[in-house]
């Protein structure tokens, strides 16, 4: 869904044009709450006066919006008459809350102002219709529909997007009742839930040995490319940029930078673009085809790096852009095999004995 399920009240600034004089007033009304309550702790014999003259403005506020007639297709508000202090604080209360009320009807149900009558009527009749089932039953219908339309199906119908069989929007939604109604004249739930899986777990799997045909193609054609060498595990490397420091151990922490994109160029991950750009890690603790890659190569070096699925993540996929049985290419800097740290231990002195006497 889009939004949120609730809305937060803000400054009656933000209200309609429509009540400004309205909202001038309550401002003022906002000011002497807040000064009550300093009188109160200061000046407890006083706040009775106050008190009064409060609920005269907000009755002045009242009278004067109350008279005012809105456009065409607009909803008008009923005449009030507030005979108490509680009644303005009621009434400024549920003027206050609706502060953001506009900007969530527009972002959750696409509302304008032209829309507001329908809205208020449909407001009074919910109020009207408390503890009406047959009327809570159709607003859950409603609500649920929206949710239904905005989630689930583009969700399911994402799931087929690369089915040769799309989803109709028709057929989903009179699924959709029969499974409510519990009517299995065309599928059991059992039945229909065998066959939804049965079609989503074959398509997955259509996809799957689609990428992996495509990618194994791909290598098979770069590994003939001028410059690219191919290692007995499958890896295959270019050099970039030959270096002529070290050569890390598996044991070695290196520090690297790099940037790693599919064979269709999605970028998936780039260490240029974070700050700082290096980046350290021991070079046994990544994948197989980096591994390696970093164990020959010498420091000062640059390679495109060409790793099949079987030296990378195999058939699982670490985020969306890295599908099952996708070929990974990286542009690899080894910058330096970092100082372990360790120092060898020095032996104590040995210690003659002393000759007796």
């Amino acid at each position: 869904m889009k939004g949120t399920d609730t809305f937060t009240s803000v400054p009656l600034l933000n209200y309609r044009k429509s009540y400004k004089r309205g909202e001038q007033l309550l401002f003022k009304l906002n000011s002497l709450l807040f000064f009550i309550f300093n009188i109160f702790i200061k000046m407890k014999k006083t706040i009775l006066a106050v008190c009064v003259l409060l609920a005269g403005f907000a009755t002045t506020m009242s009278a004067g919006n109350t008279n005012k007639t809105n456009k065409k297709n607009k909803a008008t508000a009923n005449v009030v008459k507030l005979t108490s202090r509680a009644d303005s604080l009621s009434y400024a209360s549920g003027l206050f809350s609706t502060g953001r009320l506009m900007e969530y009807l527009k972002g959750q149900y696409g509302l304008t102002e032209n829309d507001l009558a329908a809205f208020v009527q449909g407001f009074k009749d919910a109020r009207a219709k408390q503890g009406d089932k047959a009327f809570s039953a159709y607003n859950a219908g409603v609500a649920v529909f929206s949710t239904v339309q905005n989630q689930v199906l583009p969700t399911t119908r994402n799931a087929f997007k690369d089915s040769s069989d799309s989803l109709s929007i028709d057929p989903f939604y009179q699924g959709f009742i029969a499974g409510v109604l519990k009517d299995s004249t065309l599928f059991t739930f059992d039945n229909a839930e065998k066959y939804f899986t049965d079609f989503y777990k074959a398509n997955e799997e259509r996809k799957v040995a689609a990428v992996k045909a495509e990618n194994e193609k791909w290598l098979k054609d770069n590994a003939t490319k001028e410059g690219v060498k191919t290692t007995a595990s499958g890896l295959q490397y270019k050099v970039i940029t030959e270096g002529h420091g070290a050569i890390p151990k598996a044991n070695d922490m290196v520090t690297v930078k790099y940037v790693g994109r599919t064979i269709d160029g999605t970028e998936f991950d780039n260490s240029y673009k974070r700050n700082p750009q290096e980046t350290t890690f021991g070079a046994s603790q990544v994948i197989a085809g980096w591994t390696e890659a970093l164990t020959m190569m010498p420091v000062g070096s640059k390679w495109q790096l060409y790793i099949p699925a079987e030296l990378a993540y195999k058939g699982s996929s670490p985020t969306p852009a890295i599908k099952p049985f996708s070929t990974l290419i990286f542009d690899v800097e080894l910058v330096r095999i970092e100082d372990s740290g360790e120092k060898k231990a020095v032996e104590p002195a040995k210690v003659q004995p002393k000759k007796k006497k």
